[in-house]
């Protein structure tokens, strides 16, 4: 007697199949889709066009501004605790040069920054002629690798952030070694614009100009710097003809930005509002009461977009950047401010382009090719096993399912290795079937009944399946794990074809044969 439960088991692995592989048939979805599962299988890059990105992280850059926030912080700190930290500023992006003028201050700046710098490595300092001490400090070798990790992390997570503000589904993002990142958007519209979104360092600062100072003179005072002053001409196109002078170390920047959108002033201009963390807001609004008739520069990316003159104490933690943008450049400014500074500078290494018409022929091609090779299977299983070799065909048709479900079901993206991982997966859905049909046929040239020969073939041959399946499996985690986003495809569609295929093979194909096995009696099995 057939036992109950398989049949049950059989039947809601049917209905969940049917459930999340009918919305990817474009009628039978679209007539269906109130009462269905909200899932389809999304296509790769390779298949619905887009576009690939190499991005290479600066980290170098991560190290440089790290060491310059320590400067700050070391300042900072040293002044509350009645020691003159002076002119801290970064040589040659790895050390940290600073000034203490009283030589009493070495001890307590040793304690200082032992026990609230432990990254900072002091050398010996300088002794002026007038008891100064000159100190030159660099980050150990551990805090610098914690930093570079650290910025790959941040580029990574701050990346995908603004994609997905941006409203790419599906995309794959992925670090790959010397500090690069892989970014593939499939469906993308505007490629143009997406590059400048990724690319876009979006390092916001604030520094108090030095009107005092020609910007244009070719030696500047020490811890004063020239950058270009951001104009838009008539037709929007960026010009930065004029410099501007200001202090080399930022009084803040867009690390203690806790919110950033785009609005719009009486004239319908469009616009960036700030909002500040606890942190930002304490020192914007310190700043702002010291320096009050004094102009702020605000620095993007190493670019002057406006400088202010601070007219009284900013309370509140509120900020505004304001520089000629269009609705979409403020959109994008802000979604890059929202989602995160980079922490380095991000260069597009390579980009290339997939045009949806490529990828509509990859799935012709693919599709051409699969119906092909499942015919001849098809074929071939009805002529060499009879009726046997037409249940094969069925169970090989429930296989294709499972595989186009379970990619539904998990939100997999098919890509073109994809396609070839289900073609391979059609000729070996019926591998199992030819080992259990060969183990039948040796139990009926024996001489015994359908019903035993049936049972003896599929308890010889079930070992034998799980076995060098499993050993496939394996292989396609390991290719999933350690592999990119074409080669992932193709583990993903095998490895579903694989489990289809055992459960198929090994419990489906058995209630059925020893249900035509009752059946047919004495009669035997065409096979």
């Amino acid at each position: 007697m057939i036992h109950r439960w398989r049949v049950l088991v059989i039947l809601l692995v049917l209905v969940l199949t049917l459930a999340y592989a009918l919305p990817n048939i474009p009628i039978l979805g679209t007539a269906l889709a109130p009462i269905l599962p909200d899932s389809r299988v999304n296509l790769g890059l390779d298949l619905k066009g887009g576009i690939h990105l190499t991005l290479g992280v600066e980290v170098d850059k991560a190290v440089s501004n790290s060491l310059a926030i320590t400067g700050q912080d070391l300042r900072r700190e040293g002044q509350e605790k009645k020691i003159a930290v002076l002119r801290p500023r970064v040589v040659g992006g790895t050390t940290l040069e600073f000034l203490v003028p009283r030589a009493s201050d070495e001890e307590p700046l040793k304690e200082l920054v032992a026990k609230r710098f432990p990254q900072l490595v002091l050398d010996d300092p300088q002794r002026g002629e007038a008891g100064q001490l000159r100190y030159m400090a660099h980050l150990a070798p551990e805090e610098i690798k914690r930093i570079e990790d650290l910025a790959m992390d941040q580029a990574l997570r701050t990346i995908r952030n603004r994609i997905d503000q941006f409203g790419v589904a599906e995309p794959d993002i992925r670090k790959q070694a010397d500090n690069r990142i892989q970014v593939q958007l499939p469906g993308i519209s505007d490629p143009r614009r997406a590059v400048q979104l990724l690319g876009q360092t979006a390092h916001l600062e604030f520094h108090l100009v030095r009107d005092d100072v020609d910007p244009t003179k070719p030696v500047l005072p020490a811890g004063v710097i020239a950058l270009p002053l951001l104009e838009k001409d008539p037709g929007r196109q960026e010009q930065s003809n004029q410099l501007i002078a200001v202090e080399r170390d930022a009084m803040l920047t867009g690390e203690d930005v806790s919110d950033a959108r785009p609005a719009f002033d009486q004239m319908n201009q469009a616009y960036v509002t700030l909002n500040f963390n606890s942190r930002g807001a304490d020192i914007f609004e310190r700043v702002t009461a010291e320096n009050v008739n004094r102009r702020m520069a605000i620095v993007l990316d190493g670019k002057v977009y406006s400088a202010p003159v601070i007219r009284e104490r900013i309370g509140g933690g509120r900020a505004s950047i304001s520089g000629n943008f269009t609705t979409a450049e403020a959109q994008d400014l802000a979604i890059v401010l929202r989602a995160g500074s980079l922490p380095a500078p991000v260069t597009v290494l390579e980009e290339r382009t997939v045009g949806p018409s490529l990828g509509q022929e990859s799935i012709d091609s693919g599709i051409m090719a699969g119906l092909v090779g499942a015919a001849t299977v098809m074929i071939f299983m009805a002529v060499y096993y009879g009726m046997s070799g037409v249940i094969a065909d069925v169970i090989l048709c429930f296989t294709l399912l499972i595989i186009l479900a379970g990619m539904s079901a998990f939100g997999a993206t098919l890509t073109l290795p994809g396609i070839a991982g289900i073609v391979l997966t059609i000729g070996m859905a019926v591998d199992a079937n030819v080992l259990i049909y060969e183990r039948i046929r040796e139990e009926l040239r024996r001489g015994f009944s359908p019903l035993a020969a049936v049972k003896a073939g599929f308890d010889a041959a079930s070992v034998a399946i799980i076995d060098s399946n499993l050993t496939t499996i394996i292989t396609a985690v390991i290719l999933y794990q350690f592999g990119t986003g074409p080669v992932r495809g193709f583990a993903v569609t095998l490895t579903l074809g694989i489990v289809g295929s055992m459960f198929t093979a090994v419990f489906v194909s058995r209630v059925i044969f020893e249900y035509i096995a009752r059946a047919r009696g004495s009669k035997g099995l065409s096979i």
